[in-house]
């Protein structure tokens, strides 16, 4: 998943948390009101695990690359998160979803589950995190404009500048660390922005009838057997080498990036609803680039920080914008 891997969830499919009004009968004050603050800091704390644990996926994914060819880390870390999902979904008693819902989870499943991880993981063989960091970070935008396509919504003049200002940033920032041309690794991430959009947007409309937290754990599953499939033959190919960071790299794209982080984040966003969690995601290219410096040792270049704000008030600019 980040992320965004599955490292970035979408931003279009929460209510807002909102007090039930009702009264005390004896003080004739609102009691609602206490229980809707104590709702928004949980939900803020949630969200912001989410947006802490999404932004780990990055590093994460570096650290499991030690251990793992590209291939078989994507399939073990699908494997595993399904595994982890299905036991929760079995605990709960979730209902099966009805088959009209099927084919929508096909596609979150390839976009999230498989697509993003996937290209994100071939980027980042030849990548720096804190590079793919900035280009993923145009997610956001690319997922709104997925579903305003798919919605049928007429976005605003100023939310399609902005978008349209982020991707330039995005496009001349990988242009020009890549040395005057886009390289593989860029092709990779941009089509991990593509396939993950779309994921989101079809998360976003069927988490309208389901948690969506239940959504991505149905997409996990869906997509179980062709990730033990894919995993007995990539390791064939890829023999692991385990390590320390890489057995921590793995656990956590499996188990916090992939579904912790999952859940908490649409917990969080069901709280304090669309728009507040929002600017809490705008940290999420920042953190990474910490992590980058802290967790593995990269040296930024001076272009990168600057890029990273520079689509973060882009991405601020759409949501005042609307769509």
């Amino acid at each position: 998943m980040t992320a965004k891997d599955s490292a970035t969830p979408p931003t279009s499919i929460a209510v807002s948390g909102h007090t039930d009004g009702r009264t005390d009968g004896d003080t004739g004050r609102t009691t609602g009101n206490t229980r809707g603050i104590h709702s928004t800091r949980g939900g803020t704390l949630l969200a912001v695990l989410g947006v802490v644990a999404f932004s780990l996926t990055f590093p994460s994914t570096v650290w499991g690359l030690e251990s793992f060819g590209p291939w078989s880390l994507v399939a073990v870390r699908s494997a595993l998160a399904a595994l982890i999902a299905g036991g929760f979904l079995l605990a709960l008693r979730v209902p099966v979803p009805e088959r009209r819902h099927w084919a929508g989870l096909a596609v979150v499943g390839g976009g999230v589950v498989v697509g993003f991880p996937l290209l994100t993981t071939l980027a980042l063989e030849t990548s720096t995190t804190s590079h793919a960091a900035v280009v993923v970070g145009l997610l956001p935008l690319t997922t709104a404009a997925f579903a305003a396509v798919r919605t049928g919504r007429r976005p605003s003049r100023a939310f399609w500048l902005a978008a349209l200002a982020g991707a330039a940033v995005v496009i001349a920032f990988a242009v020009q660390q890549s040395g005057g041309s886009l390289s593989s690794g860029d092709l990779y991430l941009f089509g991990a922005l593509l396939v993950c959009a779309a994921g989101y947007t079809e998360g976003g409309r069927l988490a309208g009838v389901m948690p969506g937290w239940q959504v991505v754990g149905w997409a996990l599953i869906g997509c179980l057997p062709l990730a033990v499939a894919g995993a007995a033959v990539a390791l064939s190919f890829e023999p692991a080498r385990l390590t320390a960071h890489g057995v921590i790299g793995l656990a956590w794209v499996a188990a916090g990036s992939t579904f912790f982080g999952l859940y908490v984040w649409y917990r969080g966003m069901a709280s304090i609803g669309i728009a507040r969690a929002s600017q809490l995601q705008l940290a999420q290219p920042v953190l990474t680039l910490v992590w980058s410096v802290l967790l593995l040792g990269e040296h930024l270049t001076p272009a990168a920080p600057v890029a990273a704000v520079a689509v973060l008030v882009c991405i601020a600019v759409t949501q005042r914008a609307g769509t």
